[in-house]
């Protein structure tokens, strides 16, 4: 139609009885509150769909006359006040007193950055897995009270949406976000004005304006550089998620640790924890050094300090996956500012190093020599990391270095559906919300009846279908398809039969997660799925990178299988993967598969979602997989790890997987017996669900940050700190002194060595140390004792520490060790030397040690 089309909002005005309604919109507690935001739904479903599950916008769009019926609803008003009723107590809760424990609210605070937080999906700053782990850690940390901020970038244009045309190409589309449509507002100081810092660029400072949102007890802080004082160039770094080129990803990168850290002195907040999730936050290392540098410390001592309260965590498992710029970038946007650190560009370069990236400066090598405690997110995952991170330690065995491991949890609240809620409210009382760690309590499933235990999962996969309905059915006609093969493609996608067995894949599309393994045998494939009195459908869903095209070729050869003849309605692929759509399919399919390339899933978060809701995993036990798997509450493809020929890998687990699928999955859903159920589906269902909730929940995740990292950070940091810095300058000035002489250091026997002792009787251990101007004191000489495992290894089950006595005329140091072993038979033994500083956050941080 010619003529321009010009836009009109007509608002409401929220009737008085309902004003609160604006303040449930301005709080992402939504986001993980179902009862907020079932109010809203219940106004008008078909606007809430429309303007993406949006209260605030939704508010603005909602007619005045549904508003002013809603307000003289009698039960609308009831339910109002129930739920208003239950947000003011949730804010009025006091932090639990195990919290209390470990943080003092009073004077803690833990300072969370990341590059993304995914909350919902009416607030776009998330491209996917670590962004959801980043919101659930809010989440938990809302639930749980714990003082606590994060700090992240607000961006005008987010990550991208997804469609897919009708060749199976992904295409993106960026969609500029208007800030007055999410629940954010500007920062101001005590007088009431905008708090605005800035960061310096090469020639120029960048203005950064700090808005913030509410998320139940924490606030969020978020940075934006689109602001008219800046360049326009500039006004675009915060333009858009993981955009742009190197440049654009270190002003970024830039923004979010040194402003970050500037934003929240503005604010007036002084953390006492540092989390840096994933390294695009690591800058905030050099900032926090500069302000010490700033008030008197050497650089040495204010990065001992700085360190001591940091927490690192890693998620990425494959070397390619860190960022790492070159030393031109460094120079080009430091260079001008090591004065201010005391130190010169060659040492910064080096905070950076990695031996796999000479000439390039890596941002998880920062992050770990800028930390003092490290984790992975799963224990698989933590023993790559160490590995990963083994040259910051050279000398000390991987698997005992200062790298750690927290597995991923999910929020229960947020991915928990509504109908296991209910069930749970009903049988258990609303109590069960606090037996999230009560591993004993979640036995109490087994009392569901099977037939309402299966009813209600039968009830959640018919609206997950209707759903999945209209989204192919959107899809396909835009894509020009006819609608007799539209017809063809819904075949299964009945709400009201839903006892077709359903398989989901929903995840980010990237080629280690082998989204086409299943695809390796395509006849064999056709004959499972072909049966007609054994119905099987497989449920693709996921983004690809937009410059990550292997990734993007992996989504068109799922749609080429969609529209083969003997698949037609039997695989789907859909379209606009994101929280909604996760949230409907990790709810309600009947399997949960994964395919990751082992050992390269960090933690691989979907599939708790999906095992929380009694939805059964079929994958390969890598990331969180390897602890969840118990025999009982899934199945698990025998992985094969890096040193087998990668053809050979896939060709065998691709073996497997049909097997399993053929063999166990297919043949237990329809194992009916008479019953209009398979007994051993629910059993095996609820076996998921009792097993999995108690142990992979956000609530026991954070908790375990509080437990093992954040208070000892903060402990550690109050002893760097105390008597005007004097352990920070100590421990600087004691490592200084290690790296200066422990290559002259070295240990020998000056004993006779045995082969044989009689029980009971003691084993005189010495050894001569040359020191090479180190004391005593600043060495642990160690005995290891243990046996041989099956792989030949030693494996270690005893240690006892040596102590000195004297020196000897060579002018070498002697230690001594009365051995009375505690085993058995025949076993091993081992020494080594290490150093020692009682100031030291882990006793191998120092990285060296010498072994005889």
């Amino acid at each position: 139609m010619p003529g321009t089309r010009y836009t009109l909002e007509v608002r409401p005005v929220v009737p008085e009885r309902l004003k609160r309604m604006q303040e449930l919109a301005e709080d992402l507690l939504y986001s993980w509150d179902r009862e907020v935001r079932g109010l809203f739904f219940r106004l008008d479903r078909e606007l809430w769909e429309g303007c993406g599950h949006n209260p605030k916008v939704f508010l603005r769009r909602v007619s005045q006359k549904r508003l002013n019926d809603a307000a003289e609803d009698r039960v609308f008003v009831e339910d109002y006040n129930r739920v208003l009723s239950g947000y003011d107590t949730y804010h009025q809760e006091h932090a639990e007193s195990e919290i209390a424990r470990y943080l003092d609210p009073d004077e803690d605070l833990v300072a969370y950055f990341c590059a993304e937080f995914g909350l919902h999906e009416s607030f776009q700053i998330y491209s996917g897995g670590l962004g959801i782990l980043a919101g659930d850690h809010c989440k938990a940390a809302s639930d749980l009270n714990i003082p606590f901020v994060a700090v992240g970038m607000l961006y005008r244009q987010g990550y991208f949406t997804q469609t897919i045309d009708a060749h199976g190409n992904q295409v993106a589309h960026y969609n500029p976000t208007h800030f007055e449509d999410l629940p954010v507002r500007p920062a101001r100081d005590a007088q009431g004005k905008e708090i605005h810092v800035h960061i310096d660029l090469p020639d120029r400072p960048v203005m950064l304006k700090v808005w913030q949102a509410k998320a139940g007890h924490i606030t969020l802080y978020l940075l934006d550089s689109d602001l008219p004082d800046n360049a326009e160039a500039d006004r675009r770094i915060t333009f858009q998620l993981y955009g742009g080129d190197s440049n654009t990803r270190i002003q970024q990168e830039m923004v979010l640790g040194i402003g970050g850290v500037r934003a929240l002195r503005a604010v007036g907040l002084k953390p006492t924890v540092w989390h840096i999730n994933e390294g695009h936050a690591a800058f905030l290392i050099v900032e926090r050094c500069r302000e010490f540098v700033a008030q008197g410390l050497e650089f040495d001592s204010a990065l001992e300090l700085v360190a001591a309260n940091i927490i690192f965590t890693t998620h990425t498992p494959v070397p390619a996956g860190h960022d790492i710029f070159d030393h031109a970038t460094i120079a080009k946007y430091f260079g001008g500012k090591v004065d201010t650190l005391g130190i010169n560009l060659e040492q910064l370069m080096a905070l950076g190093s990695s031996p796999n990236n000479q000439g390039g400066f890596n941002m998880t090598a920062l992050a770990l020599r800028g930390s003092r405690f490290r984790n992975g997110v799963s224990r698989i995952h933590g023993g790559v990391a160490s590995r990963m991170a083994a040259y910051i330690w050279p000398q000390i065995p991987p698997e005992e270095n200062p790298v750690g491991h927290i597995t991923n949890g999910v929020h229960v609240p947020t991915f928990l559906a509504r109908e296991w809620a209910n069930i749970f409210d009903m049988r258990f009382g609303s109590g069960w919300r606090n037996e999230l760690l009560n591993d004993g309590f979640w036995k109490h499933i087994d009392d569901i009846p099977d037939h309402s235990y299966w009813s209600a999962h039968q009830s959640l996969k018919s609206e997950m279908l209707a759903d999945v309905k209209r989204r192919v059915i959107l899809q396909h006609r835009r894509n020009g398809t006819s609608e007799a093969l539209i017809e063809r493609y819904t075949q299964y996608l009945r709400p009201h039969d839903a006892d077709v067995l359903t398989i989901g894949f929903a995840r980010r599309f990237a080629t280690y997660k082998r989204a086409a393994l299943l695809f390796s045998d395509p006849q064999r494939l056709a004959r499972l799925f072909n049966d007609p009195k054994r119905r099987v459908l497989l449920i693709f869903a996921g983004k690809a990178h937009p410059h990550d095209l292997p990734a993007q070729r992996l989504i068109q050869v799922i749609h080429e299988y969609t529209r083969r003849p003997e698949f037609e309605g039997k695989i789907l692929l859909v379209e606009g993967y994101d929280l909604a759509l996760a949230r409907k399919l990790v709810t309600s399919v009947d399997v949960w598969l994964n395919t990751p390339e082992y050992p390269l899933e960090a933690s691989g978060t979907s599939g708790e979602k999906a095992g929380i809701n009694g939805v059964i995993n079929l994958s390969v036990p890598d990331g969180w997989w390897g602890e969840g798997y118990n025999g009982e509450n899934g199945w698990a493809i025998t992985p094969h790890g890096p040193q087998y020929d990668s053809a050979y890998r896939d060709r065998e687990e691709a073996q497997e997987l049909l097997d399993i699928l053929e063999k166990q999955v297919i043949p237990l859903y329809y194992a009916r017996n008479g019953h209009g159920y398979s007994e051993e589906w629910v059993r095996k269902s609820k076996h998921s669900m009792k097993s999995l909730i108690p142990r992979f929940n956000s609530v026991r995740m954070v908790m375990e940050y509080v437990q093992n990292y954040y208070a000892p950070a903060k402990k550690q940091h109050l002893m760097m700190s105390g008597n005007n810095f004097a352990r920070a300058n100590e421990v600087a000035a004691w490592r200084k002194r290690l790296d200066q002489n422990w290559s002259g250091v070295s240990l020998r026997r000056a004993d006779e060595n045995r082969s044989e002792l009689k029980a009971s009787e003691t084993y005189p251990l010495r050894v001569a140390a040359r020191l090479n101007q180190l004391r005593a004191e600043d060495v642990l000489v160690e005995c290891l004792v243990g046996l041989e495992a099956e792989n030949g290894e030693f494996m270690r089950l005893d240690s006892h520490i040596f102590t000195s006595e004297g020196r000897n005329e060579a002018g070498e140091t002697l230690f001594r060790l009365n051995l009375q072993p505690r085993l058995p038979g025949l076993q091993y033994y081992m020494i080594r030397m290490y150093p020692f500083h009682p100031a030291l956050s882990h006793r191998f941080e120092s990285g060296y040690m010498i072994w005889l």
